[in-house]
Order: structure tokens, then sequence, then C-alpha cells
């Protein structure tokens, strides 16, 4: 059931990367003439994610009824729903290098796999801001979690 698996996941993941290569989501020319709302602006990447929300929200509201996977694994939806402070600032993280770069994770792994030297330095980037975040989090709790220091009690 394993190997069953890990087949789906790449059937899956070749399914979108395809999808993205298609849709034009790996030119980054093509994602920052979407952006440019001063210059030429191309809204045929608006359709690409109206399409991508509607499957997407019919996904969530099949598996919001659901307890296991089609495979048949535990399904774990996202439980948090407030918009706060860290999910505001992540989001327009994102949309920066979303602008400044044309890629997001997805069309930079594929454009990686193409070839394109832009987008392996932008998934370096990606994933050292990754690891940055995971280190300041660990950093965080275990301050958090550490008992207080001497001067602390003086």
């Amino acid at each position: 059931m394993r190997w069953m698996n890990r087949v789906s996941e790449f059937l899956a993941g070749l399914l979108f990367g395809i999808g993205l290569m298609l849709a034009g989501m790996t030119d980054p020319s093509k994602v920052i003439g979407f952006l440019d709302l001063a210059g030429p602006w191309d809204p045929s990447l608006a359709l690409v994610m109206g399409g991508a929300i509607a499957v997407g929200a019919c996904a969530f509201a099949v598996a919001g009824k659901r307890s296991r996977t089609l495979l048949g694994g535990a399904l774990q939806l996202p439980v948090a729903r407030q918009i706060d402070r860290r999910l505001v600032g992540g989001a327009l993280l994102f949309g920066m290098g979303w602008g400044l770069a044309g890629f997001c994770p997805g069309p930079a792994l594929v454009s990686m796999a193409a070839g394109q030297p832009k987008a392996l330095l932008f998934v370096v980037a990606m994933v050292m801001g990754m690891a940055l975040f995971e280190w300041a989090e660990r950093r965080a709790l275990h301050t958090k979690d550490a008992p207080p220091s001497t001067d602390e009690l003086a």
C-alpha cells in the first residue's frame, strides 16, 4: 500500500507540473505581466488562479466530509481559521517574492527541473528562508521553555 501512495503522489505532482507549464506559470515574464497593473497587464493568469481556487474549493468541500483519504490514510485538514500577524506577514513576503522573481514555489521547482538558472537561485533562496524560519522557531521555543537565568531571578 505504501508504494501506491508514492505512485499517486508522483502522478499528482506530475499532473500539477504539467498544468503549471501549460498555464504559463513557469514563465516569470508572464507572471510579472499579470502582477504589473501599471504596464501591459496580462489577465490570463487570473483564469488559471480562478480555476485552481474552484478545484480547491470542491476538493476541500468533499474532504471536509471524509475522515480517510481515497487510499485509506488518515485525513488531516488544517484547523486554524484566524487571520493573525504571522499569516499576513507571510502572505506579504510570499507576494513580494512572487512579484520580484516571477516564481512561486511550485513553478520554481518545475522551472528548476527544466534548467532555468533563475529558478535554481530562487529555490536556493526559498530553502534558505525556510531553514532560517525553522531555526528561529526552534530558538524561540527553546528560549520560551528554558528556565529563567539567575540574572532574571534577582
